[in-house]
């Protein structure tokens, strides 16, 4: 029986990271575990070619007893696969034994703050957290807009629109740079609280992120993610799982607690 993400108490503290090699997403696996982190979720794009197959994930998953998250966007470093092909390296996590595949909001259909309307791509996404389904993981179904602001009715319409092609959890990323833009911040992570059935990931970028990075898990938010160091290759701009653990470690409140 493979680890979940939903089978922890929420909010699941999730290293996440990118390597070239194994060895190297090993090592930062392990690191993670020691440092606090309950979940670890890796970015497949800078994965060399050579070592994108079955036996070389594996050996990743089963570095450390902890449920691995599997993600794979445009923007591969070393290949120019399209979205079908990158879909086939995903499904080989999940035959690998990947506790949740994240597939894009916009899969078959590059589309504006990445959720697509076309039936025939909301289809073809249905058919593949089928599959995947099938293979024995969850699937998170993800939209990032890092760098744009959103109300919370925005917000709340996108994430039932994602919530009803069948995940077990839904994602998006926006962006927040002013006071009022953070507190409707706050105000969207305990909506969704209250109208989504499946847990969510509601994360934000940008000047006012930070705040909302460490508090969002105690408002609801299910998996928040965190870093093992700082590595320039991949960008400095997630808290790390020190600091992510010793916020939720001392807060001493969570929504869930009290709802």
């Amino acid at each position: 029986m493979r680890f979940s993400f939903l089978r922890k108490p929420f909010p699941v503290i999730t290293g996440i990271f990118a390597g070239q090699t194994p060895t190297e997403l090993i090592a930062e696996a392990r690191h993670s575990e020691f440092e606090g982190a309950q979940g670890i979720a890796i970015d497949l794009m800078d994965l060399k070619v050579e070592f994108r197959n079955y036996d070389a994930l594996k050996s990743i998953i089963d570095s450390v007893n902890l449920p691995f998250m599997f993600y794979f966007y445009r923007n591969d470093k070393w290949q120019s696969l399209n979205d079908d092909e990158r879909q086939e390296l995903l499904l080989t996590a999940a035959e690998a034994g990947a506790s949740m595949i994240d597939v894009m909001g916009d899969l078959y259909d590059p589309s504006p703050r990445e959720i697509t309307l076309n039936p025939v791509a909301i289809d073809k996404q249905k058919a593949l957290i089928d599959k995947i389904h099938a293979k024995g993981s969850q699937v998170v179904i993800s939209s990032h807009m890092p760098t744009e602001f959103r109300t919370c009715e925005q917000v709340l319409e996108q994430m039932l629109g994602l919530e009803s092609r069948g995940p077990d959890v839904v994602k998006i990323v926006t962006g927040v740079n002013t006071e009022e833009e953070l507190a409707e911040a706050f105000k969207t992570t305990m909506t969704l609280k209250r109208e989504l059935k499946v847990p969510f990931i509601h994360l934000c970028n940008g000047k006012f992120s930070r705040p909302h990075r460490f508090f969002g898990p105690s408002l609801g938010v299910a998996i928040c993610f965190a870093v093992p160091r700082y590595e320039a290759r991949y960008g400095m701009h997630q808290p790390t799982i020190r600091a992510m653990k010793a916020v939720q470690d001392n807060i001493h409140w969570n929504i869930n607690d009290i709802l």
